[in-house]
């Protein structure tokens, strides 16, 4: 096989693999992504808690084909990764929805109660 075929030579990546998964660098590896291990290192939570919230949101348009679910799997990190090597830093409360559904005064949040003032 000469070397263009060997180019068009598609490696399967299949969900079980996907599923097996564990630290954010393995999904990079995983895609076959160059990262910078340091935005990643000190980014990974807040990197993979955004890519959990936008897979969630797309996972069910593609349930039924692996090919194309794998595409916007990866894709989708792509999209995070690129997010925050281009500045994005959300605070620690926008990324954990800690102000969702906030209502009342603080206080009362603090006691469990709802015034709703």
């Amino acid at each position: 096989m000469d070397r263009a075929a060997k180019a068009r030579v598609r490696v399967m990546k299949t969900l079980k693999e996907f599923y097996e998964l564990r630290y954010a660098e393995d999904y990079f590896d995983f895609f076959g992504i160059g990262f910078d291990a340091h935005l990643v290192n000190v980014k990974r939570f807040h990197m993979m808690k955004e890519y959990g919230t936008l897979i969630k949101k797309g996972f069910a348009h593609f349930e039924n084909d692996e090919e194309r679910l794998l595409d916007f799997l990866k894709f989708t990190l792509i999209k995070v990764y690129m997010d925050y090597k281009n500045g994005h830093n959300p605070s620690a409360a926008e990324v954990w929805g800690m102000y969702d559904n906030f209502k009342g005064c603080l206080s009362c949040a603090q006691e469990g109660g709802n015034c709703a003032c």
